[in-house]
């Protein structure tokens, strides 16, 4: 079974019109709320306190909430875009970059649209930013959590861009980018398990005579 053409999914039929209001307001504001909060606490997070872990797990939720949250709902409902991916029954990874189609394409409020593009492009544009400071600050502990949040918040942007530009599938480009996505994944398990386990020094053991 073609998984474009079962869309269990009804992508395109949601309640939205042309109007100078919002008329997902909620939407709207969790689609600001976690990324601008990661930036706030990644500014502002070491006048509070001094653990980098408190901050680093705190951001790395905050991202990651981020990501699934502008992936999965915002992007959908606000903009009328998706990007998604299936495996095949050859085991190959696809990747899928949709907008609204028909009657409904053009059903997309123009402010909610400027809100989600600033939204993407601004805050994107401030981890580059950070980047750069903590590169030249030859800071590596702070260079690491950037780069986690630059691989969320490109992966993010380059999907909706791919699915507004009318791009279907993509087996290159898009294949790396999800492998790097999981190996920076896996590099902050591998990091969070060296902060939270600090190697500990072997037990002294006693010798014992032989009876």
């Amino acid at each position: 079974m073609d998984p474009l053409s079962d869309d269990t999914i009804p992508f395109g039929e949601e309640n939205t019109a042309n109007s100078t209001q919002l008329p997902h307001p909620y939407v709207t504001f969790f689609h600001l709320f976690f990324r601008v909060t990661a930036v706030v606490i990644y500014f502002f997070g070491r006048l509070f306190t001094e653990s980098f872990i408190t901050l680093f797990v705190l951001i790395i939720l905050l991202l990651s909430m981020d990501f699934w949250i502008v992936k999965n709902i915002t992007g959908r409902i606000m903009v009328g875009l998706r990007w998604w991916n299936y495996v095949d029954d050859d085991g190959v990874s696809h990747w899928v970059y949709e907008s609204r189609k028909g009657s409904v394409q053009h059903r997309v409020n123009s402010s909610e649209s400027r809100i989600f593009w600033a939204g993407l492009w601004s805050v994107t544009g401030m981890w580059i930013l950070f980047f750069i400071t903590s590169f030249f600050s030859i800071n590596f502990k702070w260079m690491l959590l950037v780069c986690i949040a630059l691989t969320l918040n490109i992966a993010n942007l380059y999907g909706y861009i791919k699915c507004k530009g009318g791009n279907q599938e993509n087996l290159g480009i898009s294949s790396m980018a999800s492998s790097f996505i999981f190996q920076n994944i896996g590099k902050v398990r591998e990091t969070m398990s060296s902060l939270n386990n600090p190697p500990s020094s072997p037990p002294n053991i006693k010798p014992t005579g032989i009876v």
